[in-house]
């Protein structure tokens, strides 16, 4: 709903924005197993610190915390188990990086389980400079679920938009905020970014028109396509699941309404009649529901629809103003932000149950979105005075800043895990 408004009156505060992040990792989590990540050899001739960046990933997930390791470990050898317990850990992980004749880096690994004394594997990755990071986020998701029989996320991808002075730019970067690269920058505000199921293309809203209307963006190519400019505003964009339909906001019938549409443009469908505003969809994983806002109760509060249309069910009962929800891969959970004492912060509810938790202490939290595994919730808040981009575990007791040093930094997505 604050993006429905937002869509009316289109004005940003000017803040100085930039695109680096550097991670912060708070709290203490139930249970987390201890784990050591040994330099790897010939990494200070690396243009990027491999085993700090598996360690950064690791310890933001809230499931591991780092322990102190040894000097000299790499892949080849198997290290002395009885020393690595004295430490306290009960994983290790040592590898190495060296330069190729064609110039590229061969990354190694190897895992071992220090408790069974157990060797759980390794792999090997030949990758350009620019590719290191990514390699080792890829070595951080074989830890995770070699460790955790969870799917890691660390590899994939998320969009955020920022504003710099008069102009706003669409970032994409790695899962810890590193690495950002610009897909659009405009004089005009950007707006909503939503990742396709696919990982390839970002639907999002923008004002370039002098009016919001919807995008579909090649993130590869920077090539986009025109899918939604009806009279009125076109908002809110949200993938289907199989990334053939976009449901959106529309008001080219008057007040604002949800439809759905083909991916490619076209026709669009009235969900339901309302005299309310209906805004912000979001469909279920299995693509059977929507959830979205609307204010046809008094107040904006979170309701479903299938998602061919039908009667609307009110979700959210406790407190009087709910918004920006998001649903996990595993259907288990909605993340939304609530109005609180005059203070927007996000809220987790198990479906199942019904049963709500504030997980922040933030007081003006917005725009959550699950990690593909649904484990993690990235959002955007002000820390200290500052806009930042934070992860937190859905009990809220692990909370990493993708921190900046100063900025406007909203509108965060996580983008799906890589095929």
């Amino acid at each position: 709903m604050k993006k429905f408004w937002f869509i009316c009156f289109w004005s940003l505060a000017a803040l100085h924005a930039h695109a680096q992040f550097r991670v912060e990792v708070s709290g203490v989590g139930m249970t987390q197993i201890p784990i050591a990540i040994a330099a790897f050899r010939g990494e200070e001739q690396s243009p990027q610190k491999i085993a700090a960046i598996v360690q950064a990933d690791l310890e933001r997930s809230g499931q591991f915390k780092g322990v102190e390791s040894v000097p000299g470990l790499d892949e080849s050898a198997r290290p002395d188990m009885g020393v690595m317990r004295q430490r306290g850990a009960d994983a290790l992980v040592a590898g190495s990086i060296s330069r190729l004749a064609d110039g590229r880096f061969d990354v190694r690994f190897r895992l071992w389980d220090v408790v069974r004394n157990q060797d759980l594997g390794g792999q090997s990755h030949a990758v350009l400079s620019g590719d290191l990071r990514l390699a080792a986020h890829r070595i951080a998701d074989f830890v995770y679920e070699r460790m955790t029989g969870d799917k890691g996320v660390f590899s994939t991808r998320i969009s955020y938009v920022t504003k710099a002075g008069a102009n706003y730019n669409l970032w994409v970067a790695d899962a810890d905020g590193e690495n950002a690269q610009s897909a659009l920058s405009s004089p005009e505000p950007i707006i909503s970014p939503a990742w396709a199921p696919n990982g390839n293309q970002l639907a999002y809203v923008s004002f370039e028109a002098r009016k919001p209307v919807v995008y579909v963006h090649d993130v590869a190519t920077g090539r986009r396509r025109l899918v939604a400019s009806f009279k009125g505003s076109n908002s809110a964009p949200a993938w289907s699941p199989d990334g053939r339909s976009i449901a959106l906001t529309l008001s080219r019938d008057g007040g604002s309404q949800l439809y759905v549409m083909d991916a490619n443009g076209g026709e669009p469908k009235r969900l339901m009649q309302s005299p309310a505003i209906d805004t912000e969809p979001v469909y279920t994983s299995d693509g059977k529901t929507i959830y979205f806002v609307s204010d046809r109760g008094g107040s904006p509060q979170i309701y479903r629809v299938p998602s061919n249309g039908g009667n609307a069910e009110r979700v959210t009962f406790t407190g009087n103003y709910n918004i920006s929800p998001a649903l996990s891969p595993d259907g288990k959970w909605l993340a939304y932000v609530s109005r609180v004492n005059g203070a927007f912060k996000l809220h987790v509810m198990d479906i199942a149950s019904g049963a709500v938790s504030a997980i922040t202490e933030t007081v003006a939290d917005e725009n959550p979105s699950f990690s593909p595994n649904s484990r993690l919730i990235i959002y955007a808040t002000l820390l200290q005075g500052k806009e930042a981009l934070m992860t937190t575990t859905l009990d809220g007791r692990i909370k990493a800043r993708l921190a900046g040093q100063s900025g406007d930094i909203r509108e965060p997505d996580w983008g799906p895990a890589q095929k």
